[in-house]
């Protein structure tokens, strides 16, 4: 099997040399990711300026890009042959709920959903114990072939931050949701302009059973499968119905 690699904490990042070393046990892995931390980047590419790879001595390959830019250059471009699946991660810190509207983590799995395997996040609920989620990641993806789902579905994993061995199970989740974020923080620079710093992510709201905040709460991995078609189905009707009104 071949994976592309990637994740938005930037191509120096520990969960995913954790990540490669792992995969590389079963796969052929190429690993190409932004030269910074590009958390919150999105699915937002970059489309001002050219992208530059730079080829590292451990075999990774930098992209001065967003996490969308790598998997696009890394499925598309870079590569003689496209990978067979993408898999984004490990992120620091998880992506619950609504995280996976800004999570570049999620943008970069989501940008593999063309190819033959289906895409996968993989994030740690803290910044300890990779090596758990590097392990879960493994099982998971040496099984992906018995795995039947709807073409352009990418798996949304949140490990709890715990000695693999502590971990309950895995339980198959929801997005649940969050509260709106705080107020941006205001500062004034030194030279008096106001500059402003975005809060962080809202408390959890829908939290309860069958929520990936549920589970990985509990202590179980939690997979969410997504797709990229953001339709709501339920409300054609009441659209249809108001639109009528309007005639």
């Amino acid at each position: 099997m071949s994976i592309l690699i990637s994740n938005d904490d930037g191509v120096h990042a520990k969960g995913l040399a954790v990540l490669a070393e792992s995969l590389s046990r079963i796969a052929e892995v190429h690993v190409v990711a932004p030269d910074r931390n590009r958390s919150g980047a999105s699915n937002s590419l970059t489309l001002d300026r050219p992208l530059e790879p730079q080829h590292l001595s451990n075999g990774f390959i930098s992209i001065n890009g967003t996490p969308t830019d790598c998997v696009h250059l890394g499925i598309s471009g870079l590569f003689e042959t496209a990978p067979e699946m993408v898999v984004a991660g490990i992120n620091h810190g998880a992506n619950l709920g609504d995280d996976v509207l800004y999570s570049g983590t999620v943008a970069a799995a989501m940008e593999g959903r063309y190819l033959r395997r289906p895409a996968i996040a993989v994030s740690l609920a803290g910044s300890l114990h990779f090596e758990s989620a590097a392990e879960i990641a493994l099982q998971l993806i040496q099984q992906v072939s018995q795995l039947n789902l709807a073409p352009r579905t990418v798996l949304n994993i949140n490990v709890p931050d715990l000695p693999v061995e502590q971990i309950k199970g895995t339980h198959i989740t929801r997005l649940g949701h969050r509260n709106l974020a705080d107020q941006p923080v205001s500062s004034v620079d030194p030279r008096g302009k106001e500059r402003f710093w975005i809060a962080g992510a809202g408390e959890p709201e829908d939290a309860g059973p069958g929520t990936d905040f549920y589970a990985v709460a509990d202590g179980y991995v939690s997979i969410t499968p997504l797709q990229a078609d953001m339709t709501q189905y339920s409300g054609f009707d009441n659209l249809g119905a108001w639109l009528e009104g309007l005639e």
